[in-house]
C-alpha cells in the first residue's frame, strides 16, 4: 500500500481529470493511488496537447455529482480555472487547496468532494500531501452541517 493510503481510502473511487498543463500531476497522483489499491476513473487528458480545462472539470464533477466517483480530483495550471468548471455542478464542492492543511481542512469544515490543485503552483510532495490529507479526513459535520447545507441554497 502507498505511503498515506489507509485502509478507509480502498473503499473509495477517485475520479481524476487535468489539463495539458496538470496531465503530469494527475499521473503522478493517479500512481500513488493506484499503489494504494484506489480505484481510480481517469478522465482524461493524457498528454501535453493544449486542451481546455473546463472540459476536464465538468467530467469530474459529472463523476462524483452522479455517485460514479465519491471524490474528485482535478488539475490545471494554477488549479483556478478548473476549480470554478467543477463548482458550476450544484452537487460539488471543489477546494483549491495548496497544503495537506487546507484540503483537510476543505473536507473536515466544508465536506469538499473535490480536491483542486495548481501543477505550477505546488510541487508534486505538497500535491501528494493533500491528496493524502484531503482522502483520509471525513467531514467533521456539526456545527459545519448547517453552513454546508446554506451552499446549496445559494
Amino acid at each position: 500500500m502507498a505511503e498515506g493510503m489507509t485502509d478507509d481510502t480502498l473503499k473509495r473511487v477517485v475520479a481524476l481529470g487535468a489539463d495539458h498543463a496538470g496531465f503530469q500531476l494527475k499521473d503522478l497522483l493517479k500512481a500513488d493511488l493506484l499503489d494504494g489499491g484506489v480505484e481510480v476513473l481517469d478522465l482524461g487528458t493524457g498528454g501535453p496537447e493544449s486542451v481546455d480545462y473546463p472540459d476536464f472539470g465538468k467530467a469530474v464533477a459529472d463523476a462524483v455529482a452522479s455517485g460514479r466517483a465519491d471524490l474528485g480530483v482535478v488539475v490545471c495550471g494554477t488549479g483556478i480555472g478548473i476549480s470554478i468548471a467543477a463548482n458550476r455542478n450544484p452537487a460539488v464542492r471543489a477546494a483549491l487547496c495548496h497544503s495537506g492543511l487546507e484540503a483537510r481542512l476543505a473536507r473536515e469544515h466544508n465536506d469538499a468532494n473535490v480536491l483542486a490543485l495548481g501543477a505550477r503552483i505546488v510541487g508534486s510532495e505538497v500535491a501528494r500531501d493533500a491528496l493524502h490529507a484531503f482522502l483520509n479526513t471525513e467531514f467533521a459535520g456539526g456545527r459545519h452541517a448547517k453552513r454546508v447545507a446554506k451552499l446549496a441554497t445559494i
